[in-house]
């Protein structure tokens, strides 16, 4: 199995549970910005911690649970592993939280494509404010490459006051200004 392949497995396990879900994570950023490679899928899921036994048992067994689930510090939310037998490639599945911009990327989500079929994604947006939020968590070079990445591609289609708003509330509007100063001018 692709790792696309795998992505689209847990979609239709999650749609066939009834479990609401986006894509979020490097997914989300080759939906909308410069695509790169990635050894996971993270997804945001609405759904209790004892709901994801039931998406496992709809994958099958080349899908392993990790019985200890963990604890994600930036939305205050529970993460779940799943392994994939014979590949490297990890789905993560996050709870949706109560914070107030989960609740927000979640019901802003969006349809796009993925190897011809229609998945849920967050906004470009929200994408953006998200990987800005992580990147607080010690400066990760791959969300600063993402940002860049996307704003560049985006540009003056995104809704800067939606995200201008979002980042004043989190304290990223300097780091948002730096990266946009950052991409070249063509």
């Amino acid at each position: 199995m692709t790792s696309n392949q795998v992505v689209l497995a847990v979609v239709e396990a999650l749609e066939a549970e009834n479990v609401p879900y986006l894509l979020v994570g490097a997914y989300s950023v080759n939906a909308y910005g410069v695509p790169r490679s990635t050894k996971d899928a993270d997804f945001v899921v609405q759904l209790r911690s004892e709901g994801v036994a039931g998406v496992v048992k709809r994958l099958g067994d080349r899908f392993q649970l990790d019985p200890q689930m963990s604890f994600e510090t930036v939305t205050g939310t529970s993460r779940h592993v799943i392994r994939v037998a014979d590949s490297p490639f990890v789905i993560e599945l996050f709870c949706l939280s109560n914070d107030a911009h989960d609740a927000a990327r979640f019901s802003r989500k969006r349809q796009g494509p993925l190897l011809g079929r229609n998945v849920l994604f967050p906004s470009p947006e929200d994408v953006v404010i998200t990987k800005l939020r992580w990147s607080q968590q010690g400066q990760r070079g791959k969300d600063i490459d993402d940002i860049r990445n996307l704003l560049a591609v985006q540009g003056d289609a995104l809704d800067w006051d939606y995200i201008y708003r979002w980042c004043d509330e989190h304290g990223t509007r300097e780091l948002l200004e730096e990266i946009r100063r950052s991409i070249p001018k063509i």
